[in-house]
């Protein structure tokens, strides 16, 4: 199947990104969102990530252009209607996932595809809400997405091989590296890098060493670009908490059982870079 449009659902900082990428690749790209201001929003960060190209010479006025025309957005998901893939890139809980796919379901076309970005949870489950679950997978980008090469294809046991190439193709065209996993919580990267950070947390949390430290050292130690409690910060503890929650919920296993701190810490609003503060302030 090829691809010529694709659609994006959610325009906050994954979905933005995804877009983005999108209408770089030269990808006619609808991104649809709930509201006006959020859309405003997303759209913004997208065009300011292209100011920021332009003026570091790392594209032209040409093309700059050229990846504006590529993409539009919408409140209306009936507009996505002539789309050939959509992702789903809202937020991480499974009822507005279940809310979602049945409607996307209905307004695509038959033969289009519906993948979501969801970092852990259960894919199988969103695509048995539709009617098409052999079209239904997974493709998890990384933050940040224009910039990070890894994607992840998340195979479900209705996945059909079709799908997942075509899927594998349009990622190489993001330029993008992808590889695929089943759908188990965490799939190939969170699996292992969860119970990591929670680590991290619990030796922060009962005072083994302080947050600096624990950074230092695995940065050092590891030759790690940054250490856990950073990368936490980076990428949203509201985020890793909801990945610990659905690996702990499938696997029962104490490594990933969130700690009563990422808990309180979630609850308190400090979410890291994007609230202004978490392990550090920023």
């Amino acid at each position: 199947m090829e691809i010529r449009k694709v659609g994006v659902i959610g325009c906050g900082l994954m979905g933005s990104g995804i877009a983005q990428t999108c209408a770089q690749a030269g990808y006619e790209t609808i991104v649809r969102e709930v509201a006006q201001d959020f859309l405003d929003k997303g759209m913004a960060r997208i065009q300011g990530a292209w100011d920021m190209m332009l003026q570091k010479g790392k594209i032209n006025e040409e093309q700059a252009r050229d990846y504006k025309n590529h993409l539009r957005g919408t409140l209306d998901t009936k507009d996505l209607a002539d789309c050939d893939l959509v992702i789903e890139a809202v937020i991480e809980n499974m009822e507005e996932k279940l809310r979602l796919f049945p409607a996307l379901d209905n307004a695509l076309k038959p033969e289009a595809l519906i993948l979501s970005n969801t970092s852990s949870l259960n894919i199988t489950q969103m695509g048995a809400v539709t009617k098409r679950a052999d079209k239904v997978c997974g493709l998890h980008f990384f933050n940040p997405a224009p910039v990070m090469k890894l994607v992840e294809i998340v195979r479900t046991i209705s996945t059909s091989d079709e799908t997942v190439e075509t899927v594998r193709a349009f990622a190489k065209s993001l330029g993008k590296t992808p590889v695929v996993a089943k759908d188990t919580a965490g799939f190939i990267v969170n699996f292992l890098l969860i119970p990591y950070l929670l680590a991290a947390i619990r030796m922060y949390e009962n005072g083994l060493a302080s947050k600096e430290d624990i950074d230092t050292a695995m940065k050092l130690g590891c030759g790690y670009p940054m250490g856990p409690l950073t990368l936490l910060d980076y990428v949203g503890l509201d985020t890793t908490l909801w990945a610990a929650e659905a690996l702990y919920e499938e696997f029962k296993e104490p490594l990933y059982a969130p700690s009563p701190l990422l808990r309180r810490m979630v609850n308190s609003g400090m979410l890291g870079r994007k609230s202004g503060r978490g392990f550090y302030e920023y």
